[in-house]
């Protein structure tokens, strides 16, 4: 009796693939392709970690402590990946960020990129 076969074997193949290293670099023109694509900038104060017993006892008045001291440099986020650092200045009753680092090729400041949202970040009222 023959034996069937329901699936087809898969191959893989490196054919035509770029190595990053051996990867030309993007021009001006390529790049003005992305001008108009929306991204999300956000400011991160600082982050912290707690349980879901203590995120609940939140309230007005509220204190969360953060991983930052005050002073220190702010992240600024494009889509969650740090792109570059910061001061909060305040301009008209309104807040704002001063880019004192932008970030090279491995995040904020040359540092390596911030981990994905590790925790909630809490915001005190």
């Amino acid at each position: 009796m023959a034996e069937t076969v329901d699936y087809a074997p898969f191959e893989t193949t490196t054919a035509g693939l770029v190595e990053p290293s051996a990867a030309q670099p993007v021009t001006a023109e390529e790049l003005s392709r992305l001008h108009d694509v929306p991204v999300e900038l956000a400011v991160e104060v600082g982050r912290t970690k707690m349980t879901i017993r203590e995120a609940l006892a939140l309230g007005p008045g509220s204190i969360v402590t953060l991983n930052r001291l005050a002073g220190e440099p702010v992240d600024l986020l494009v889509n969650g990946k740090p792109i570059a650092r910061g001061e909060v200045v305040v301009i008209d009753e309104e807040f704002g960020l001063r880019v004192t680092d932008v970030a090279g090729p491995r995040g904020a400041a040359g540092e390596e990129p911030a981990p994905a949202a590790e925790a909630p970040v809490a915001e005190a009222a």
